[in-house]
């Protein structure tokens, strides 16, 4: 088999056995890799109903189909386990050496079984296992802990995948990180800080071999040709942050925890901004010929030398949603989730939540008592030397800290149980996941695409922002093609996921972004890795077959209709100001869409998946399980 090993190593964390599951052709050309074969193999090998930090709940890597070739942005993984956030499927990217150090050690994927009773660093050396004592890692950053894996073990070409401190204390929303990327949303980091899984160590050393090497050099030199050309220049030179002035003219940028959609202070936080004063350089990922990621700097005031990545949706939460207009204060709080370890979208929403708690009197400054300020903090939007010290409090677990790091979804119930009040309306998060950087209420295809997530609130899973963003629709207004839309987006975005290649090499194929331009070369490369004889609509299944099990999964685990459902504030409370004042999402349109989305979808009205689907779709144990 050319392209894959065919092989994914189980690893038993309590015993320290390991097996290997020699898996065939076939199964590999439903799952590819990525997102689709990480969850198929939480699937097989979870325990249904489990919680989300019992020893049932495995962790599983899968890695992408052009791993360790010359394909441009190939050089991902799929992590997957029962979110400790949702309690649906958590999926995750990531980018860098790591895939391309476990392709070379032979490996399609590995699950993790079970929890260590000791801190535990798990080292793949090829075909060997060994469990390495890992106490002496704790407590150390992610970038401290693998620069200190790779002295450990003298040799620099080891790559880790890790937690922080964030995730040692188990924080609802912490993070894995290899090579300074980030396995990001729905906590990955507190299931491995659970299982006392402190990093997976990857040295490999064999060769990656393809069916066709002679087309897949010719294919790779003309997308990283294209990949330098005027599709990829605003990432190139702005990275996504430059999505902060754009956002804020259509009136959908986030602000003061979804109250607003426009911020007056837009120019001191643009991606321009950021350009002119902050960026040190620019980073790429492995394989990745476009270079996104704006290292940046804080060069005065009292958080100077604070440095790390920043890009639209970790800078948004951040700033503009804190009401925060001094990027100073923003790159600190991102470089305390970056460096230990929790996810900056989620952080900056639960403070932000926090803050405007604290503005409506539901908590009180001494609430927000700490080590650094013993008296509290006076958490108005704007404040952030109070943003920084309330990160601090919940990567610390200190005072309130220890309830935020929950998510917005399990603090707001505690604190209204406990104060009689209705914080949950300002709780923005769907499924218990917080809330991406675009505003649904002038988003109406976007609106249903991001309710019905099998993530919750992702904008990666569902591109259905697009047509609305690009007037290919009207993004006020809703009419029945939405649903199809909606479908075919989550779709399309499902294929990057699993192969999985960075988004942003979709323009770079033929010039063109939709399936007519970039599925044909898609398919060719798949052949030319694999021998295979993928064409057009096989491409397509991918997405759909993606999709789908990460939906049975969450059936599985007593998803219905009603979990597809956005928060209060955007469907009752309209913006006053800017580009999309005036606009909400009701329940009636809602439910509408939905009803459209399901339908598109081949689904019952209860958003149920039919067995004959599912056999189509070549799941026919799935179907025995959940299909209807």
């Amino acid at each position: 088999m050319k392209g894959y090993s065919g092989k994914i190593l189980h690893i038993d964390l309590k015993t320290r056995k390991t097996r290997v599951e020699e898996k065939p052709e076939e199964w590999y050309k439903l799952w590819i890799g990525g997102v689709s074969m990480a969850s198929r193999l939480c699937w097989e090998n979870i325990k249904p109903g489990c919680d989300a930090y019992a020893p049932e709940n495995p962790i599983c890597i899968a890695n992408g189909i052009f791993a360790g070739t010359p394909v441009p942005v190939g050089g991902k993984f799929g992590l997957a386990s029962k979110s400790p956030l949702t309690g649906f499927l958590g999926d995750s990217l990531s980018g860098s050496w790591f895939s391309i150090a476990l392709k070379r050690a032979g490996w399609d994927g590995v699950v993790l079984h079970n929890s260590s009773d000791t801190w535990v660093n798990v080292f793949i050396d090829d075909d060997r296992v060994d469990f390495l004592d890992a106490t002496y890692l704790l407590g150390k950053g992610t970038y401290e802990t693998e620069e200190a894996i790779r002295e450990k073990l003298g040799d620099e070409q080891v790559r880790s995948c890790t937690i922080g401190v964030c995730g040692e204390r188990m924080i609802r929303y912490a993070n894995v990180t290899n090579d300074g990327r980030q396995a990001g949303r729905t906590g990955h980091g507190a299931v491995w800080g659970s299982k006392k899984l402190k990093a997976v160590s990857v040295r490999g050393t064999k060769g990656v071999t393809v069916a066709d090497p002679k087309k897949l050099m010719e294919m790779s030199f003309h997308i990283s040709k294209e990949a330098q050309g005027k599709d990829t220049e605003k990432y190139r030179i702005y990275g996504t942050a430059t999505n902060m002035l754009n956002m804020d003219k259509i009136g959908l940028l986030p602000t003061r925890n979804f109250q607003d959609g426009t911020f007056e202070h837009i120019n001191l936080i643009s991606g321009e901004y950021l350009d002119a004063h902050h960026k040190v350089k620019v980073i790429a990922c492995a394989q990745c010929p476009i270079a996104c990621e704006q290292m940046s700097i804080v060069k005065t005031g009292p958080f100077a030398g604070a440095m790390t990545g920043v890009e639209y949706e970790s800078l948004q939460a951040n700033s503009s949603n804190l009401g925060i207009s001094d990027l100073r204060a923003s790159i600190k709080l991102l470089e305390i989730a970056d460096h230990d370890g929790m996810d900056s979208m989620s952080m900056g929403v639960s403070i932000s939540y926090a803050m405007e708690c604290y503005e409506k009197g539901v908590l009180k400054k001494e609430d927000f008592a700490c080590k650094e300020f013993p008296e509290g903090i006076e958490l108005n939007f704007g404040n952030g030397e109070g943003a920084v010290a309330v990160a601090k409090m919940i990567r610390d677990r200190e005072g309130i800290g220890d309830l935020l790091a929950e998510g917005t979804r399990i603090a707001s119930k505690k604190i209204d149980a406990e104060r009689g009040t209705e914080s949950w309306k300002w709780a923005m998060n769907i499924k218990g996941l917080e809330c991406p950087g675009y505003d649904a209420r002038g988003l109406k295809t976007f609106s249903v695409g991001l309710a019905v997530g099998t993530r919750g609130g992702c904008h990666n899973r569902s591109a259905a922002y697009d047509p609305d963003i690009k007037g290919e629709v009207n993004r006020f207004t809703i009419d029945e093609t939405r649903g199809k839309v909606a479908a075919e987006s989550e779709e399309y975005a499902a294929v990057y996921d699993t192969l999985p290649l960075c988004k942003f090499i979709r323009r770079c194929f033929t010039g063109k972004a939709d399936r007519a331009g970039a599925w044909p070369a898609i398919a060719q490369l798949i052949n030319a890795t694999t021998g295979w004889n993928y064409g057009y609509d096989d491409v397509d299944l991918i997405g759909i077959r993606a999709h789908t099990i990460k939906k049975a999964f969450n059936i599985r685990e007593g998803w219905t209709t009603a979990d597809d459902d956005l928060p209060w504030r955007w469907k009752h409370e309209p913006f006053t100001k800017g580009a999309s004042a005036g606009y909400t999402i009701s329940d009636e349109e809602l439910a509408y869409l939905k009803d459209l989305y399901y339908q598109a979808k081949g689904w019952t009205k209860e958003g149920l998946i039919p067995k004959d689907l599912l056999i189509k779709l070549g799941m026919p144990d799935v179907a025995e399980q959940i299909g209807v």
